[in-house]
Order: C-alpha cells, then sequence, then structure tokens
C-alpha cells in the first residue's frame, strides 16, 4: 500500500496519466492492480478519442477541397470547367506526396520512414495528425488554382505545387506552429507574447492568396481581359448554382477547419464554433450589402469572414469575431473589384483579396479583439500579430514569385493563345465539361 501511495502521489506520474485514475482509486478504494487496468483503459481511450477527433477533421477539411473545385468551376468559363476539378485533385495528390517526404519534416522534424509498428503506436495519432495538416497544406494550391485559372498550363502547375507544399509552405508554418528559427520567441521576449494564428488565417490563407498574387502577375491576365483602350470584357460565372455548391462546402467544412485545430479532443471549444459562425454571419451580411445583392460577392462573403477568424477563433468574444467576419466580407466586395477593374489585376476567383488580404486582416484582428480589453481571452499583442503577419506575406510573396518565376523563364507557365482560345478542357483535357450537346447527341 506503501507503494501504491508514492505511485498515486507523484505528480509527474499523475499529470502524465488521467486524474481520473487518482480519483476512482482514492474514491471507490479500487485495488493496485484494478487501477492499472483501468488507467490503461482510460489511456486508450484518450489516445483514440484524439486520433479519431483529429480524422474527422481531417476528412472534412479534405471534403473542402470539393468546395475550392466547384468555386472554380462555377466561376470560370464553361470551357475551363473540367480543367478547374482536374487540377484541384491532382494538386491534392501532388501535395500529398511533397509533404509527406519534404514539407511536413521541414515543418515539424517528423518523418515517417521508421516501421509500421511505431507508426501505429497511440492509435496513429501522428499519421492522422499529418493527414489533418496535409489538408491544410493542400489548400495552397487550391487557393492559387483560383487567381490562375484559364490560362496557366497544367504540367508546369504541378511542378509549382510541389515545390509550394514541400519547400516554401512549410517555412512559415514551422515558424508559427512549431517555433522554427526562433521568431515566435523573439516576438514573445518583445512584445510579450508569440505570434497567435489558431487556424490559419496567415499560415495557410494568407499565405496562399499572396503565393496567388505572385502568380497572377507573373502569368499576365487572360487574352481580351482588357483592352489597349481601357475597356473591360466581361467574364460572368459560368455557373451560380456551383459557384454557390462551392461556397456551401466550404462553409461547412470550415467548422472542422477552425474546431478541430485544437487536435485533441480535451482541448475542444464551443467559443471557436460560435466565433466561426459569428464571422460568417458577418462575412454573409455586409458582403450582401457592400455587392449590392451580387450573388458572386454573397457566397464570398461567408468565405471572406471565415478566413479573417480563423486566427482568432479561439481568443474573441462573439462579438468580435461579427466584427472581424464583416470587416472581411466588406475587404474582399472592395478589393476585388479595385484589383479588377482599376488595377487590371486579372485574379479570376478574386484568391488574393478573399485569402491574402482577409487571412493579413484577421491576423491582425486576433491581435485586436483577442485582447482582454475588448472582452478577449488575453495573451496576444497588437504588434506581435501584426510583425507576425507581414513575415507571413513576406514568406509566401517572394517565395511563390520565385517559384513561378524560374519556372516561367525554363519552361512557361502560360497558354499559347490558340490553346487559351479553345479553353484548358479541349487543350489538356481532350474533353468538355459537356461533349454529348457539343457533338450533337
Amino acid at each position: 500500500m506503501a507503494h501504491l501511495r508514492v505511485i498515486i502521489t507523484n505528480k509527474h506520474y499523475i499529470n502524465q496519466h488521467n486524474k481520473l485514475a487518482y480519483y476512482l482509486l482514492i474514491r471507490f478504494s479500487i485495488d493496485y492492480h484494478s487501477w492499472r487496468f483501468t488507467l490503461e483503459n482510460l489511456v486508450n481511450l484518450k489516445t483514440g478519442s484524439d486520433a479519431l477527433f483529429i480524422l474527422l477533421g481531417a476528412v472534412m477539411v479534405l471534403a473542402m477541397h470539393a468546395g475550392f473545385a466547384f468555386l472554380e468551376l462555377g466561376t470560370v468559363r464553361k470551357k475551363n470547367q473540367v480543367n478547374a476539378l482536374v487540377k484541384i485533385l491532382t494538386d491534392f495528390a501532388v501535395s500529398t506526396l511533397a509533404y509527406f517526404f519534404i514539407g511536413y519534416f521541414i515543418a515539424y522534424g517528423v518523418h515517417f520512414l521508421a516501421g509500421a509498428e511505431q507508426l501505429a503506436q497511440k492509435n496513429g495519432y501522428e499519421l492522422v495528425k499529418f493527414f489533418f495538416l496535409l489538408t491544410f497544406a493542400a489548400a495552397i494550391p487550391a487557393i492559387v488554382s483560383g487567381g490562375i485559372a484559364e490560362r496557366a498550363r497544367f504540367n508546369p502547375q504541378l511542378v509549382a505545387t510541389f515545390m509550394l507544399v514541400g519547400f516554401i509552405y512549410p517555412i512559415f508554418e514551422g515558424i508559427a506552429w512549431n517555433n522554427r528559427l526562433g521568431v515566435q520567441e523573439w516576438l514573445t521576449a518583445t512584445f510579450g507574447s508569440p505570434f497567435h494564428d489558431f487556424a490559419g488565417s496567415v499560415v495557410v490563407h494568407a499565405v496562399g492568396g499572396w503565393i496567388g498574387l505572385a502568380a497572377v502577375l507573373l502569368l499576365g491576365a487572360r487574352r481580351g481581359r482588357y483592352s489597349k483602350d481601357g475597356r473591360i470584357s466581361a467574364h460572368p460565372p459560368s455557373s451560380i448554382p456551383f459557384l454557390a455548391l462551392g461556397a456551401w462546402i466550404l462553409t461547412v467544412g470550415w467548422f472542422g477547419f477552425n474546431v478541430m485545430s485544437a487536435q485533441e479532443i480535451s482541448k475542444i471549444s464551443g467559443l471557436v464554433a460560435v466565433n466561426s459562425l459569428m464571422a460568417m454571419v458577418g462575412g454573409t451580411l455586409v458582403a450582401l450589402w457592400a455587392g449590392k445583392n451580387d450573388p458572386g460577392f454573397l457566397h464570398n462573403g461567408p468565405l471572406a469572414g471565415l478566413v479573417a477568424v480563423c486566427a482568432g477563433s479561439d481568443l474573441m468574444h462573439p462579438i468580435g469575431a461579427l466584427l472581424t467576419g464583416g470587416v472581411a466580407g466588406g475587404l474582399f466586395v472592395v478589393m476585388f473589384t479595385l484589383t479588377q477593374n482599376r488595377w487590371k489585376i486579372d485574379d479570376v476567383l478574386g484568391v488574393w483579396p478573399l485569402h491574402g488580404l482577409c487571412g493579413a486582416w484577421g491576423g491582425i484582428a486576433a491581435g485586436i479583439f483577442g485582447a482582454k480589453a475588448l472582452g478577449g481571452m488575453g495573451g496576444v499583442s497588437f504588434m506581435g500579430q501584426l510583425l507576425g503577419t507581414l513575415l507571413g506575406i513576406a514568406i509566401a510573396f517572394a517565395g511563390g514569385y520565385a517559384v513561378y518565376g524560374v519556372l516561367k523563364k525554363l519552361i512557361g507557365i502560360r497558354l499559347d493563345a490558340e490553346e487559351e482560345f479553345n479553353g484548358a478542357d479541349i487543350t489538356v483535357h481532350k474533353i468538355s465539361a459537356t461533349p454529348e450537346r457539343e457533338s450533337g447527341w
């Protein structure tokens, strides 16, 4: 019994296991061997539950890639719809290889070259954690895809995907989420808190959006989009129903994206879920108003709000999340219009304003509405958020420009005039979205 008391009063031992077992031992006088059996079952239940929790999150974010596909399909012209679907799925496959063999190791120092027996430990939690974070990493080329649609060559884009997911994205991911390179320590020492990005406003969305901007600038506008005399050729969405379907799939999946970023079931927070909801609502209503009932703006509104709230969804008061989402919805409408009409940057889906700018706003907003003075949880600083966001933007734009710049010089990244006129569906995939109609069947 003395031996047992030493075990159960050892704080380190208790903390490493489950305090519930200690309670059962004292409350119900369970004998030592029964306690050990109960403890092992509780530990196994905890690790199994965590593995299931993060696996469900991975599946939900994986489903979001269907949302990316349909959002792009509904926005591009009909001659490029098949290409939109093929790109998203193929990019995910390439991203998986790049992240499994290279990117995950750069970000976290973890590899999967051990035996299967070792990999299966803790119910395979480390494997499903990789799966979950992979779905985030693969969002980078999915975001970029929308900006470069209708004129980018297919195979060079796959090379770019491998380079971005394998080498560029993990740099800032490791800095923000794994304390790489000492940046977080410096921010903590200087401003009192590290850069905080709970679910990827900056790590995923701003990085993807600024890479997308670099790619769009290097590609140039679609032929005929802007004339020499300053006129703009309108390219309206080919299918509002498919655009809306994509937006809804993304919106629903986003609750897995944000809530399950806790990565352990014991850390799940209803605050994250409700903040995501409020930001979605704020983005929707402001985009509806600012966009004057335009369905394209409306359906991107909730996405803008959700992009922005990712960073501080675990810190903000729901009213702060509502305001964050509302600002993002208005920011998207205004900046999409300026980008397309005044600056003549042909970003087809508006990935730079939606992800690049709304993501950056989200990183900064976490430092505003996450503060205790505004009802937040605290533990963040405005300057830490600002500098962390700017660092992510710099790495993304420089890395994206380098990747696409080298590819442009070496092999070319753009379809020629005839291929672009015919459309990527026929040029690349030899079939259109509705072949039976076009063949006269």
